[in-house]
């Protein structure tokens, strides 16, 4: 179960004007479930999105990048789980294709405003006669207070939903941003999350659009980690469908600060739900890094440390290892750093500093903080005014067991 988060209240979840959503259950992989997600998009809708940086990319990542080159005026996203359509080639990119054309078909659109995401296996033909069949079923359910059921149908190891939403009055005018997010393993995203949709009925400029998206991931989804990996499908995409006002936001505006910071308060909560339903996770670690030469530096350092994975079995096992976090600092890749002026913290107690345990420091004070659901490890490298904080996970038996088993 996730760590300190519960399902998403449906009532909380705000209908945001001109967008749709219906699910279905296709049986792509697992019967009895939903696992098919349609969302459709009003005319006039604005979409920008970043995409994994794997070299190996999904057949829908593909696609969708290619459509959005296109720039046409996207009308529907359709995603699927229980199949990856990565590592499929060729045959991968025809039946995201397909898939796309079947929801043009049903929607009276050109195909090309389609946008197809997957997740699941890897590897494995996508079954494209399952979805294609199960499209008009999704049509059948869109409607604009779906969000709930949505954020189900994208699940694949996640335990909880992940959906959240705020408003806020932009000149006058209210304007609502609802997300949803998907991922529990596979997690270190290179741009993005696993899966993750935010929409908001905010009229905005495409320049600023395409920022807010990149600005959005970069203080979110760019800074969780579960376990190392960047998946083949990360996708995270931001619509805007302007029904809340007829003059559109620019850059550097205060309209435009306020919605980056509603639309970045709920991409936060997404990502840390992420991490929160980390597969297997028991505890949700914040490590902060500070006083580092840059920023590049200082998320290097919070890597290192939620990275290891001595370190991550030493939070499982609420054990105060302090070797494990000195030894992942030192071996983070900052060639010149000076150890004597490092300091470590674990909550509120000085662990560690002048290169080795603080002299102060009693076990039982490291034992009460690693006994925490929650917990926060403070780097100071003492190197410059830099800093950056990551959210991650612990690494426990139950990780192991479902990888070990995910296609069982």
């Amino acid at each position: 179960m996730a760590v300190n988060f519960a399902p998403p209240d449906p009532a909380s979840l705000r209908a945001v004007r001109g967008v749709e959503l219906g699910t279905a259950a296709a049986e792509i992989r697992k019967p009895g479930r939903r696992d098919l997600l349609l969302i459709r998009l009003a005319e006039g809708s604005r979409i920008a999105g970043v995409f994994t940086r794997n070299r190996f990319c999904a057949a829908p990542v593909v696609v969708a990048k290619e459509h959005l080159a296109g720039r046409p005026q996207v009308r529907a996203l359709v995603v699927n789980t229980g199949n990856a359509n990565a590592g499929t080639g060729s045959d991968g990119i025809a039946r995201a294709r397909t898939t796309c054309n079947a929801v043009a078909r049903a929607l009276g659109c050109d195909l090309r405003q389609v946008l197809p995401f997957s997740t699941g296996v890897i590897m494995e033909p996508l079954p494209v006669d399952r979805i294609v069949a199960g499209i008009p079923a999704c049509v059948a359910d869109l409607k604009p207070d779906n969000w709930r059921s949505a954020a189900e149908a994208i699940m694949t190891t996640d335990t909880v939903p992940k959906a959240c939403a705020r408003h806020l009055s932009i000149d006058g005018e209210e304007t609502v941003v609802t997300g949803i997010a998907k991922g529990a393993g596979m997690i270190r995203p290179d741009m993005a999350t696993m899966l993750a949709f935010a929409a908001t009925d905010a009229n905005v400029a495409e320049p600023a659009l395409n920022a807010l998206v990149r600005e959005v991931a970069e203080g979110s989804f760019n800074r969780i980690t579960v376990d190392g990996d960047t998946s083949t499908n990360d996708a995270f995409m931001l619509i805007a469908t302007g029904a809340a006002s007829s003059t559109p936001i620019s850059m550097g505006t205060p309209q435009y600060a306020q919605l980056r910071g509603a639309i970045m308060q709920v991409a936060q909560t997404l990502a840390q739900s992420i991490v929160r339903d980390g597969e297997g996770a028991t505890k949700f670690i914040t490590v902060r890094v500070e006083r580092g030469a840059s920023v590049a530096e200082c998320r290097k350092v919070a890597y290192a440390i939620a990275h290891s994975p001595l370190v991550k079995t030493a939070f499982f096992a609420s054990d105060p290892n302090l070797g494990r976090l000195l030894a992942a600092i030192g071996n983070s890749g900052i060639d010149d750093l000076e150890v004597d002026g490092v300091s470590v913290y674990l909550g509120d107690v000085l662990v560690a500093s002048e290169g080795g345990r603080h002299p102060d420091y009693r076990e039982e004070d490291g034992q009460r903080v690693m006994e925490q659901s929650e917990i926060v490890v403070r780097a100071v490298l003492g190197r410059g005014a830099a800093e950056a904080t990551i959210w991650t996970c612990d690494l426990s038996h139950e990780y192991v067991t479902i990888n070990a088993e995910y296609r069982t």
